[in-house]
């Protein structure tokens, strides 16, 4: 009597550890990206702290050059960022929408599957609203 494997026996385990593979990928794919949905969280949190503190301050006038959006937090999708933020145009001291979008291409690699977004809506009364897809 021989002793071994058949090679059925053989193809049959490697199809199991490539299947386990493939699903440890998946997981591993999803945690990371929620990882980064965390990042803009915390991107956004900090342009709504600086809201805050100018409206605290007495401004009424808010754009995105005053909350450092396109300067020290990124406009466009660069080699060195995941998200792109925005405010939506009607932004003001009393209400404002923030957006961080996922970059698709050009971004920092490796670049998102779909351009989910986050969004927070702020409002002075006291309520913070978030939304979107993906994060």
């Amino acid at each position: 009597m021989r002793k071994g494997f058949t090679l059925l026996e053989l193809i049959i385990v490697i199809i199991i550890i490539g299947v386990l593979a493939t699903l440890g990928f998946v997981q591993y794919s999803a945690v990371i990206e929620k990882a980064r949905g965390a990042e803009a969280r915390a991107t956004i949190s900090t342009l709504r702290s600086q809201l805050v503190a100018k409206s605290i301050g007495g401004e009424t006038t808010v754009n995105s050059g005053i909350l450092g959006i396109g300067g020290g937090i990124p406009s466009a999708c660069t080699a060195t960022n995941y998200f792109t933020y925005a405010i939506d145009a009607s932004c003001s001291t009393t209400v404002c929408t923030f957006t961080a979008t996922r970059c698709t291409a050009s971004g920092k690699g490796p670049q998102g599957t779909t351009a989910g977004t986050l969004t927070l809506l702020w409002s002075s009364a006291g309520s913070d609203t978030w939304g979107g897809t993906g994060y």
